[in-house]
């Protein structure tokens, strides 16, 4: 074999590991940058959710003058959205923004797998009555137990 040949033999040796070098180095910083923006994405839909999930709470007070009960206090939202008029009407125009179609049985449930139903609690004992919305997967929360500031708002802002 002359030289010619046998470096025309390593370029192209050298090539394809440049090639599969280069390709390794991409996936390397690319796909954990994409993990991370699916998380930013799913956490952003979850924060959606939890905030129509209190848009349905203010809606039932403000047509009940009271807050659900603790116990079943989300199955009595559920109910709520599917017998009130005004809410089959609206669901789509409220809700929409995180569904297809507004289905009210996925409200008060987690867009991220495994799917858990959110955790309301009511106080009745300050007034004005508050109540605790969270998502059991994450440290995202919606109102407090014990602070009337807190009342409707978010604890991620």
């Amino acid at each position: 074999m002359d030289i010619e040949s046998r470096n025309k033999i390593l370029t192209i040796v050298l090539g394809i590991i440049i090639i599969g070098l280069t390709y390794w180095l991409y996936d390397s910083l690319i796909t954990p940058y994409q993990e991370v923006r699916e998380r930013e994405a799913m956490t952003e839909k979850v924060r959606q959710r939890l905030l129509d999930t209190k848009d349905a709470l203010i809606q039932y007070e403000t047509r009940n003058e009271e807050f659900p009960p603790t116990e079943g206090g989300l199955d009595s939202l559920v109910k709520f959205l599917k017998t009130d008029s005004l809410m089959i009407a609206m669901g789509d125009s409220l809700f929409g923004r995180t569904f297809d179609v507004f289905n009210p049985d996925s409200l008060i449930y987690s867009p991220r797998p495994p799917h858990s139903k959110f955790v309301y609690t009511h106080n009745d004992t300050l007034r004005p009555p508050i109540y605790l919305l969270e998502d059991p997967d994450t440290d995202d929360a919606i109102g407090s137990l014990e602070r009337t500031t807190m009342r409707n708002a978010p604890n991620w802002n």
